[in-house]
């Protein structure tokens, strides 16, 4: 979070308010795939393996209350061509060209058959993929969000879930980034114009506790 000043200067502003939990959540795992975890890639830190347990905590609590888990890859043609500016921009992102086993989900955190996963050239889990339309046809309202990093793709698809009328709240311990400052500075920012943030402890809790997995109708 930020200092006192900063944060008095938030609020006074009129940010930082909440949007809370629904009824109907599902949990989104955003990239966290084995160019995150595998440290012969260049996408690779060490600090996303605190990330991946926290992660497999959620996910497991979701399963064992039959919530929705959605897990999202990034996948690109030989060359890049549908990669568009994002390619030129981002060399590293040659790990996910098709053929490399970077962008394969890792072993201790794979999907499960009932798992939806979508595959994405760009940073939103929303951008360009059928995502959105598949949620409200689940009736879902919330969505926790895991994964990384927390200053591109999970704070792209915090934002985009929100835009597409969803409650984002991103997992503290299940998010990441490259070093403290930027993940940080992302968090403050993101809590105080676009999600909510909670704890593993009380997402799980919520999950367990507090959710409606009735069929939608």
């Amino acid at each position: 979070m930020g200092d006192p000043s900063t944060d008095e200067d938030y609020q006074q502003a009129g940010f930082s308010g909440s949007v809370g939990f629904g009824r109907r959540p599902a949990v989104l795992v955003v990239d966290l795939v084995r160019a995150y975890l595998d440290p012969g890639s260049p996408l690779f830190s060490p600090r996303y393996a605190t990330v991946l347990d926290a992660t497999k905590t959620l996910v497991v609590t979701a399963h064992e209350r039959l919530c929705p888990v959605v897990f999202t890859g990034v996948s690109y043609r030989p060359g890049g061509i549908d990669g568009g500016y994002f390619w030129q921009k981002v060399p590293s992102l040659q790990v996910f060209a098709e053929g490399s086993e970077l962008r394969d989900f890792d072993e201790r955190l794979a999907p499960d058959p009932a798992d939806l996963v979508i595959m994405k050239q760009y940073a939103s889990a929303f951008f360009g993929t059928s995502l959105a339309t598949t949620l409200h046809v689940m009736g879902v309202d919330t969505l926790l969000i895991a994964g990384v990093s927390t200053s591109g793709c999970v704070r792209a698809s915090a934002l985009d879930a929100l835009q597409s009328g969803f409650r984002p709240t991103i997992v503290r311990e299940a998010v990441g980034d490259r070093t403290e400052q930027i993940h940080g500075a992302n968090l403050f920012d993101l809590e105080a114009k676009y999600a909510d943030l909670c704890s593993l402890a009380e997402a799980c809790h919520y999950l367990e506790h507090g959710v409606d997995v009735t069929p939608h109708r």
